[in-house]
């Protein structure tokens, strides 16, 4: 079982062909919003500092000796800089092949000690699918994560799987992508639809995904943009929060700010 999960991993995370040029990541806008407030990024920036905590599992890294500084993690953090001028940002990545989000749940409350982060973006739900884990316990560890979330007093960002058409009708998702939206929802804490931005990207040719190529160019790309939209969808949730506040109408950010 543990040699067909890291096959799958290591399937989901091969490079595809590159099919169109780097920025084109901005049509995959459409299924990013921030339906939550996010109150705690929102007073840390107040305060000119951001702290953010990333827990994932494999399709959280890349491989290589440059694989940290090329992920999501790093490009979550350039992005958070250039979208935050004169604001502190520091990125804390935490990622472990094979993790499910029960195990997960139990170092929650570790990361949030020791990093005391605004927001911790969680990246789960590719492993307990693999694994085949009972959806009721798969929704129970979230919850108990979430819970422990907010008991820290950090924000919390879902991150769902990623898309390959090589894998989908290996893994059966469906009952997963349900519990993590019903946790969002009843958590009222912001999801980042990641299957569905991947999903679109290949079906509009931004990646081609059905592609097998020994080189991590793309890979690298992908990890590029999913920093980016992570980056504007925690100030989205920020912008969300300081608008409840003020009782101002929320601007649409999804609309009119560029990824960058």
């Amino acid at each position: 079982m543990r040699a067909l999960i890291m096959g799958l991993l290591a399937a989901m995370l091969a490079a595809p062909a590159w099919a169109a040029e780097e920025g084109d990541c901005v049509a995959a806008t459409g299924p990013v919003q921030a339906d939550f407030a996010l109150r705690q990024v929102a007073a840390a920036i107040a305060g000119k500092h951001l702290t953010v905590s990333v827990v994932g599992t494999a399709s959280s890294t890349l491989p290589g000796p440059d694989g940290a500084a090329k992920a999501y993690p790093a490009r979550l953090s350039a992005s958070l800089e250039r979208q935050l001028p004169g604001v502190a940002v520091k990125v804390f990545a935490h990622t472990k092949a094979r993790d499910s989000a029960a195990e997960m749940t139990k170092t929650l409350p570790e990361v949030v000690a020791a990093d005391k982060p605004d927001v911790v973006v969680w990246q789960t739900g590719t492993v307990d699918a693999m694994l085949g884990v009972d959806p009721d316990d798969f929704q129970s560890a979230l919850d108990d994560g979430l819970d422990a979330l907010h008991a820290g007093k950090a924000d919390a960002v879902l991150v769902n799987m990623q898309y390959s058409p090589r894998t989908d009708s290996m893994i059966a998702l469906g009952s997963y992508l349900d519990a993590m939206r019903y946790a969002a929802m009843q958590h009222q804490i912001v999801l980042f639809d990641r299957l569905a931005v991947m999903k679109n990207w290949n079906e509009t040719g931004i990646f081609d995904l059905h592609a097998d190529t020994k080189s991590t160019d793309v890979a690298e790309r992908v990890h590029d943009c999913i920093g980016r939209l992570l980056a504007r969808l925690i100030v989205d949730g920020a912008d969300l929060a300081k608008a409840s506040n003020t009782g101002a109408a929320s601007p649409d950010n999804n609309q009119n700010r560029e990824i960058r």
